[in-house]
Formats: C-alpha cells, sequence, structure tokens
C-alpha cells in the first residue's frame, strides 16, 4: 500500500529502474493490444495491419535508396524549419519577456497569429513562395515560429527578479545582466523549449509535404494513403516517431550534460 501511495505522490519520486521498466511496460502493452486486434482481426487488415506485415515493409524499405532520399530530404526540411525559428524567435522572446515595450510590440500580435491553424497559410506560402523547398520549410517555421516565441518569453519572465535586482546592486551594468545573468539563468529552460518545439516541427512536416510534393516521408504516406497501403502509411509514422524520439533524447542528454543543476527531462 505504501509503495503504490508513492507512486502516486505529488511530484513523489521514483527510481530509475522502475522508471525504465514502466516505460518498457507501456510500450509492450500498446504492442500487445496492437497484436491482439491486428492477429485476430477484429479489425480488418485494410485498417490495422499487423506488427509483422509493419515490419516486412519496414524491412523491404530500408533496403531502398528512395527510403533513405526521403529520410534525408523530410530532416532537412524540419531541420531548416527549425533552425530559422530558433534564430528569430528565440531573440524576440528573450526581448519581449525582458522589455515591457517589446512585450506590448510582440506578444499580443504573436498570441493573436498563434491559434490560426500553418496550414491555413499554404495558400499564402504557396502565392508568395511558390511550390518548391523553401514554401515547404516554411509551412514548418510557421508552425513553430510564433508558439516558440512565446515560450521564450515565458522562460525569460521566469528569472527571478531578485537576481535581476541582486545583479544591479553588485554594480552590474544593463548589458551586463543581460549577458551575463538573465541569459544563463534562462538557458536550461530555454533548452527545453527547444526542445518541445522540435517535436513540433516534426508534426508539421506531414502539412508541408501535403502540396507539390514528389519526395519526402509525408509524401509516401500521403502516397500510400490513396492506395490504402495501411502498413506503409503506419511503417511511415513509426519512422517518423522514432526519428523524433531519437533527437527528443540527445535533447534530454544536452540538457543533462550542459546544466546538471537544473531538472531535466528523463
Amino acid at each position: 500500500m505504501d509503495t503504490l501511495s508513492n507512486l502516486f505522490k505529488i511530484r513523489g519520486e521514483m527510481s530509475r529502474k522502475a522508471y525504465l521498466a514502466t516505460v518498457v511496460g507501456t510500450f509492450a502493452a500498446v504492442f500487445v493490444v496492437w497484436s491482439l486486434l491486428s492477429y485476430s482481426q477484429l479489425v480488418d487488415p485494410t485498417f490495422l495491419p499487423t506488427p509483422g506485415t509493419v515490419g516486412k515493409t519496414f524491412w523491404s524499405s530500408v533496403q531502398s535508396a528512395d527510403f533513405w532520399s526521403y529520410v534525408g530530404i523530410s530532416s532537412y526540411r524540419v531541420l531548416m524549419g527549425y533552425l530559422f525559428t530558433c534564430l528569430l524567435a528565440i531573440p524576440l522572446g528573450i526581448l519581449a519577456g525582458t522589455f515591457k515595450f517589446a512585450e506590448a510590440v510582440l506578444v499580443p500580435l504573436t498570441e493573436f497569429i498563434r491559434y490560426m491553424p500553418a496550414t491555413a497559410f499554404i495558400p499564402l506560402i504557396i502565392v508568395w513562395i511558390g511550390l518548391g523547398e523553401p514554401a515547404k520549410i516554411m509551412v514548418i517555421f510557421v508552425g513553430c515560429f510564433f508558439q516558440m516565441l512565446l515560450m521564450v518569453a515565458d522562460n525569460a519572465r521566469a528569472v527571478s527578479n531578485d537576481l535581476l535586482q541582486a545583479s544591479y546592486t553588485l554594480g552590474a551594468n544593463k548589458l551586463q545582466v543581460l549577458r551575463k545573468v538573465l541569459l544563463p539563468a534562462l538557458l536550461p529552460e530555454l533548452m527545453n523549449t527547444m526542445r518541445l518545439i522540435m517535436g513540433w516541427a516534426w508534426s508539421y512536416l506531414i502539412a508541408s509535404e501535403l502540396f507539390a510534393a514528389s519526395s519526402g516521408l509525408g509524401f509516401m504516406i500521403i502516397r500510400a494513403q490513396r492506395y490504402l497501403q495501411t502498413d506503409m502509411i503506419f511503417m511511415g509514422i513509426l519512422v517518423i516517431g522514432m526519428l523524433g524520439l531519437i533527437i527528443d533524447r540527445l535533447f534530454a542528454l544536452l540538457n543533462k550534460k550542459l546544466f546538471p543543476w537544473a531538472e531535466g527531462g528523463r
């Protein structure tokens, strides 16, 4: 009973062994349910292929040069959209979270735009940029930029005001407070924000490859949907999930290495 209460204690601790066992158990449970539904044909194979079928599709795909080309071009689109988002949203977010004038200029407008789905901008993006690679990167950028700006502004506002005032008391000027106090203090949370936005960048990949695409994982999934190749759809979704999970774990590891004093993701 004590063990059970500890598991559901608010912000309670959990051993790493128990945590990993729970993670593995959760994935195993999903796999078992999927296997039961598909192999027993409780769900038509057209709609839910078996894990074995998806595995065979994956194995045949990884032996194809087209598959790796799709992985490469999709990764390029995601990383470029993410890079441009970081280059613009991080400095603007820090400004908005630090100076009231910048907040008044940036935050209300950003709050308004962020509720507009990125796919709604696709017709404008096509008109303004065309159908090439820049348009696909722009869809990912639009989907991530406004969210990241607001989250970075929150990261900057979360830095203790007492810490900033203490810096002024010790004789630091405004530029020194920004460079040597504010920026180092917000970096751990900024890294977590960058990690979350990377996940969103991958989620906007399919939207970016909806129009005039002839390559990429999103194109592969959409093409499979036309022919009811659900095994290929499952495989594409799982590949995107695996790529995203690998990058997420790299962010978590980097956060722990760079900021061991801060609470990072597991």
